[in-house]
């Protein structure tokens, strides 16, 4: 595990239960998203309609105002 993982794990022990169990589903969704991601990336027979239909869950999701305006590579 890293340095700034550790760090926010201890900085998330601070907080109130309910607002840990918030951040740890977060964080899990984001793993699970990240290694789908990857899984798709990685199989040289991904077809182009899985990649579409991810792009309209995203359009989706940003629509129904679960997205957060960022710009490229902001955190």
């Amino acid at each position: 595990m890293t340095e700034l993982l550790q760090k926010a794990f201890q900085e998330a022990q601070k907080l109130a239960d309910n607002l840990q169990d918030e951040i740890a589903q977060q964080l899990l969704a984001d793993i699970e998203n990240e290694l789908k991601w990857q899984e798709t990336l990685a199989n040289s027979d991904t077809n182009l309609d899985i990649l579409k239909q991810m792009a309209q869950e995203a359009l989706i999701e940003d629509q129904e105002g679960k997205t957060e305006e960022k710009g490229f590579g902001e955190e």
